[in-house]
């Protein structure tokens, strides 16, 4: 036993490392060359000739048996070769496989070499599939119930809300049958319910989607009440939303309440958001105690702007200044984690960092910051300027606290635009002095607030006509910031009050090189184009302010007016078609319809728009009068009356209104009423001359006794007219006599004749005005209507806008800042 154990000479513990360059002669491919039996088994078939044995295929020698106390013998090949697996002069020879790879039995018996078993010829066919099965077909009617729920969202997501209800109506019908089919061929317990869940719940969106409310909730309720949905408690949330839009506002919250209980703690975001929800509804039932509790639970798990915003209102609702202060506090505090805009300034002259810089510095993540701070800024300027003037005495000081509280926060910049909305609420208060005096605080700040302050008080200036003052603050403006579009159109608004259009236009156009989406830039050019008669340039203006501001009725108005002008009525006739429709109640738009109409000679289409204006403004004079004159012109002269008694209530001292009521009635054969009304204009106008003829021609007709009374009335009267006339004849034509006598006489009567003269002329223009004694209607009938047209917006259309800088986001609870799109009266 003892001859294989092999005791390690006592020298090898001297060196480790002996041996390493030792190795067997058999591994020295430099001697194959003179190997006689190597390059004889290259040269022949003699390395491949089959072995002794078929057993064992191996070398010619066999193998000797080891045992587990022995080694194998070290044999050798017939040509010399190591076996496999031998050791000689103590190195094993490293094992090789059994057999080639490649090669099988049928090799030995002298077959082709085949390694990839390519003379075995193809695979045979795939089994052909049994579309008959009832497998197959519940596969199938699966593949077509998941396409139709995947096409309905697709419509839905392309806003095809009907389409997208029909396809999960289909895909619920057929998902039915499936499971008919299914419940046939298998056990119920391999139901697919994941798509019987997703079904119903597409079923139910779908029905939402489309305002059909009943159909939704019944679909949600067979979703919740089937135990076998895991998690279909959360739909509870979207029941509650349905009935929030109903304005069922208890049963929201109780759904609300019942999803609320039936999610996890694990689950925050979801069960914050549920809160808000709740929060939100008890806002709308007015219960803002609870809302209060709502939003302070959220904001003390997870501070969220819309929440703290909402926990203001909520304050703000019932009154509780402290609490008003607690709340704007904490939504000041409120993190935005968004980077600094120091990381977007490059550190070095590196061009592959500026590139990097340049790349992110307005990619989605950087837009998505700047919506954000956006929204976290004006959810805090909207909540000062609703809480200032009510949290303290007066305003000015809720004011100064919300300003030290910005100044104190993450959102310092925004003090400054608090205190520019602080002289704004003067504005509103008609307290100038106090706006004045608060804008030029910042005559000492940096230039952006500078020019924002001086901006508004140029505009200011403006109003109050103080172009001076008005010009100088625009000059700043302009001065503290070049590219300030609003301080370059006050300074051209300055500049056109002044007449010197030229200039203007040049203010307008660095406005819009600045800002091309500078609307009252843009509109001013239009004006002062129109001022400089260069119509084709101020038609350019407005047609591209029309394309930004489509339904502005100002702009309507300035292109239809141009159109006007350039003697194009169709076009102008159309674009007021389209102002209309806008103010369709505009009295000054439809009459002026009515005038291009008249003009056209369509009569019927003038009295339509002329009746429309007079229905929305029963005061306009000319519009009476036309209304009048066409009645008559129609021989309608009933219908005449009302419009000329209209005009008799606006002017009572015109006496031509009530000649023409007097008129309408004796022409319609009403000759009592004629009299008694000539009666009582000659009570009110005894010297008229023209009422006394009709009486006197009436009563002639009609044979009264008074006839005679009148008569002698008349006479006198022409008389008196006679002498009048010849008296400033003599006056003006009186040449003899010596120059004393004439400076005498002028001393004398001067004063006579002149007052004599001038009422003469009064009169005489009166009675020219006058219907004729023949004809007492057609004088006005042909009198051609003075109704000369003015934009409906006032005095706008000859005065430049004025563009105040804007300071404040637009939102629910302050208007804009003065000046936006203000045009001075």
């Amino acid at each position: 036993m003892m001859e294989n154990v092999h005791l390690a000479p006592e020298t090898d513990e001297d060196d480790l490392y002996s041996g390493f360059n030792d190795y067997n002669p058999a591994y020295d491919t430099e001697e194959l060359e003179n190997d006689t039996g190597f390059q004889q088994a290259v040269r022949t078939s003699h390395g491949r000739r089959p072995p002794v044995t078929a057993k064992i295929p191996s070398t010619a020698v066999s193998r000797p048996i080891a045992t587990g106390y022995g080694s194998k013998t070290s044999l050798t090949s017939s040509m010399g070769r190591p076996m496999t697996g031998t050791i000689q002069d103590g190195v094993a020879r490293p094992m090789t496989a059994v057999r080639a790879a490649g090669f099988s039995k049928a090799a030995l018996r002298g077959s082709a070499f085949d390694p990839l078993g390519q003379s075995r010829g193809p695979a045979p066919p795939l089994e052909a599939k049994n579309e008959d099965s009832p497998e197959e077909k519940i596969r199938q009617l699966e593949k077509k119930v998941n396409e139709l729920v995947e096409e309905s969202c697709i419509a839905n997501s392309c806003g095809d809300l009907k389409l997208a209800l029909e396809k999960a109506k289909d895909a619920g019908r057929k998902e039915r049958v499936l499971v008919r089919q299914r419940e046939q061929v298998t056990s119920p317990e391999n139901i697919n319910l994941d798509l019987t869940y997703s079904v119903l719940f597409n079923l139910a969106s779908q029905y939402s989607a489309n305002e059909m409310y009943a159909e939704a909730l019944n679909t949600y309720q067979v979703i919740v009440k089937n135990k076998m949905f895991s998690n279909a408690g959360r739909l509870k949330v979207n029941m509650g939303n349905i009935y929030l839009k109903q304005r069922n506002y208890s049963k929201a919250i109780k759904f609300y309440r019942m999803a609320l209980d039936q999610i996890p703690s694990v689950h925050k975001e979801m069960r914050i958001k549920i809160m808000q929800n709740i929060g939100i509804t008890f806002i709308k039932t007015g219960q803002y105690s609870d809302a209060i509790n709502s939003f302070e639970h959220i904001m003390s798990m997870a501070p969220s702007l819309k929440a703290g915003f909402n926990l203001i209102l909520s304050c703000f609702a019932i009154g509780d200044r402290e609490k008003m202060k607690k709340a704007f506090q904490k939504l000041i505090a409120v993190p935005l984690e968004i980077d600094e805009d120091d990381k977007y300034i490059s550190p070095s002259d590196d061009p592959h960092t500026n590139l990097l810089i340049e790349a992110i510095k307005n990619d989605h993540l950087r837009q998505m910051e700047r919506e954000r701070k956006a929204m976290a800024e004006k959810y805090i300027m909207t909540a000062a300027k609703l809480i200032a003037p009510v949290i303290e005495a007066s305003f000015a000081v809720g004011y100064n606290w919300c300003v030290e509280v910005v100044k104190a926060s993450q959102y310092v910049e925004l003090a400054n635009d608090l205190e520019i909305n602080k002289a704004i609420t003067y504005l509103r208060q008609k307290d100038f002095n106090q706006a004045v005096d608060t804008l030029k605080m910042f005559e000492k700040k940096d230039s952006r607030v500078k020019s924002a302050a001086a901006t508004n008080l140029s505009f200011l200036y403006y109003l109050e006509n103080e172009f001076a003052q008005a010009s100088s603050y625009a000059d700043l403006a302009v001065n503290s910031d070049r590219y300030n579009p609003s301080a370059l159109t006050n300074k051209g608004n300055t500049v056109f009050a002044n007449g010197d259009y030229e200039k203007a236009a040049e203010f307008y156009k660095e406005a819009l090189r600045n800002d091309s989406s500078c609307t009252e830039a843009l509109y001013n050019i239009g004006l002062t184009y129109k001022k400089l008669n260069r119509l084709d340039e101020a038609l350019d203006s407005f047609l591209k302010l029309h394309a930004i501001l489509r339904n502005s009725a100002q702009v309507l108005c300035q292109i239809a007016n141009i159109y006007e002008l350039m003697e194009d009525p169709n076009q102008a006739i159309e674009w007021l078609m389209q102002l209309i429709s806008v103010v369709p109640t505009d009295s000054q738009a439809l009459s002026k319809l009515g005038e291009l109409y008249d003009s056209e000679g369509d009569k019927s289409q003038a009295f339509q728009y002329y009746y429309e204006s007079y229905r929305y403004f029963p005061s306009n004079i000319e519009v009476i009068e036309w209304l009048g004159a066409y009645y008559i012109d129609t021989q309608f002269c009933e219908k005449a009356i009302q419009y000329f008694e209209r005009a008799s209530l606006i002017q009572p001292t015109q006496v031509k209104w009530q000649l023409m009521v007097a008129s309408c009635f004796r022409r319609s054969g009403n000759y009592q009423k004629a009299l008694d009304t000539y009666k009582e204009i000659h009570r009110k106008f005894p010297e008229n001359v023209e009422c006394l003829r009709f009486l006197v021609r009436l009563c002639t007709d009609i044979g009264l006794k008074e006839v005679q009374e009148y008569a002698t009335k008349l006479k006198r009267l022409e008389k008196m007219k006679e002498m009048r006339e010849q008296r400033i004849k003599s006056g003006r034509d009186s040449s003899g006599g010596s120059r004393s006598k004439r400076e005498g006489s002028a001393g004398s009567d001067s004063g006579q004749n002149n007052s004599a003269s001038s009422k003469s002329e009064r009169l005489s223009a009166k009675l020219r005005a006058l219907p004729g004694t023949d004809e007492p209607y057609e004088s006005s009938g042909n009198k051609e209507i003075d109704a000369s047209y003015v934009d409906p917006l006032g005095p706008q259309i000859e005065r430049p806008k004025t563009a105040a800088k804007k300071r404040i986001d637009e939102d629910d609870f302050a208007d804009e800042e003065l000046g936006d799109d203000l045009l001075p009266e």
